[in-house]
């Protein structure tokens, strides 16, 4: 059996990390799986990078830009039958279609002589634009006069009523199968265009070799963390996207009690954490943007917490890493986030957007050492029983024979 996924890329951002280890994953049962990506970031003979026509393309991204209808102008995914990947593979896997890489008008064409299943990472796929939408439910009628133009990705004029017509078209022309990753999104695209399809939900999988709990006092020593810290830890790819929180994160710490805040490290790895930790009154290491698994493991090693302040999300990776390496988590009750962050099992769920709240469960947990040490045996277990690569890959490779039969 021969997969090959579509993707923004194989390893920059989130969606595209979890594509990559579904793409491991498989490779290690034995499953021929290549990669059709945006941006290539690693070197594999098996993954390559989406033919393109910048020229054109980019003359064509003066008109359609201004239209408000987002990647239209990329003509060479209608060229992907032409790629030898594509001629190989029995099935497709797209991902995310999003990033400035790939036309979803091409979808039909790709599923007119091959079945693909279409994993969604966010909810763009049945919205007129949005990846997120908050509370806006506009997608369900069709959009138009949206409330949210400037939410990633942007759009210059308010087309989201003629994006949304043309996805359904399309959708109504191709051969999809759809995957959800949380229980959350999975109930928004039953209620979408997309409830034409089969839907089924499979969690995005992680090697929790790599992610599992390693020695705290170590790990604090390589960081540079004094011994007698509590280490709190908030990590994203952009820690300044509004989207992630930031700036309730800064209300929430600002709120905690003095005699704790003399105890606190926060710890935080992402770009833009330089603008987080400026403001805060309580001691703190910024690690940057971190690529390295390994050095993410001790990370969340390190801490006592992760903290996850994040206003919309579907399956967080972070929050996985953390469960797998035995790390509480705080996070806010959104989304796909009550997958992972069971309340009073694996950590504390917040009410959304409530800094104050926020703040409460980071002193409940940090004040309780014996409810900390439950939930850590709590999330590596859970990690183990329902989030394993191997579980991931064993799913997967069920529905695609199950669709070629």
């Amino acid at each position: 059996m021969k997969i090959l996924h579509v993707n923004q890329s194989d390893t920059s951002g989130g969606a595209a990390i979890a594509g990559y280890r579904l793409h491991q994953g498989l490779l290690e049962q034995g499953i021929d799986s290549k990669m059709l990506v945006g941006n290539v970031k690693t070197d594999s003979d098996r993954i390559v990078a989406v033919p393109r026509k910048p020229r054109t393309e980019n003359l064509l991204n003066r008109f359609t830009r201004y239209s408000g209808l987002n990647y239209i102008n990329l003509l060479s995914s209608f060229d992907i039958p032409n790629h030898k990947f594509y001629q190989d593979a029995d099935i497709l896997n797209f991902h995310n279609l999003h990033a400035g890489y790939f036309n979803y008008l091409a979808v039909s064409k790709l599923t007119k002589t091959k079945p693909a299943i279409f994993t969604l990472h966010d909810m763009w796929s049945f919205t007129g634009h949005c990846a997120y939408s908050y509370d806006c439910d506009r997608w369900k009628i069709g959009c138009g006069k949206c409330p949210y133009p400037d939410t990633y990705p942007a759009i210059c004029h308010d087309s989201t009523l003629i994006e949304w017509k043309l996805k359904n078209w399309i959708y109504g022309k191709s051969n999809l199968t759809i995957v959800t990753l949380s229980h959350w999104l999975t109930e928004q695209a039953k209620a979408s265009m997309l409830n034409r399809f089969p839907i089924y939900h499979i969690p995005n999988g992680i090697d929790t070799d790599t992610y599992q709990p390693l020695d705290r006092h170590l790990c604090k020593a390589v960081l540079g963390i004094p011994q007698d810290k509590r280490v709190l830890l908030f990590g994203a790819e952009s820690l300044k996207d509004k989207r992630k929180g930031g700036d309730l994160l800064l209300n929430a710490l600002r709120q905690l009690p003095i005699s704790l805040k003399a105890e606190i490290l926060l710890l935080t790895f992402g770009n833009g954490s330089e603008a987080i930790t400026a403001e805060l009154g309580i001691p703190t290491i910024g690690l940057g943007y971190i690529s390295s698994d390994r050095l993410k493991s001790i990370a969340y090693s390190a801490a006592d917490l992760f903290i996850f302040p994040t206003r919309a999300d579907n399956l967080p990776l972070v929050l996985q890493e953390s469960m797998a390496c035995g790390t509480p988590m705080v996070s806010f009750d959104i989304g796909g986030v009550p997958d992972l962050v069971r309340p009073m099992v694996t950590g504390y769920l917040a009410k959304p957007e409530d800094a104050k709240d926020f703040c409460n469960g980071i002193v409940t947990l940090l004040e309780d050492d014996q409810l900390r040490q439950n939930m850590s045996v709590n999330c590596r277990a859970i990690a183990i029983a329902e989030y394993s690569l191997e579980l991931q890959a064993e799913r997967y490779i069920k529905l695609y024979k199950e669709i070629l039969l």
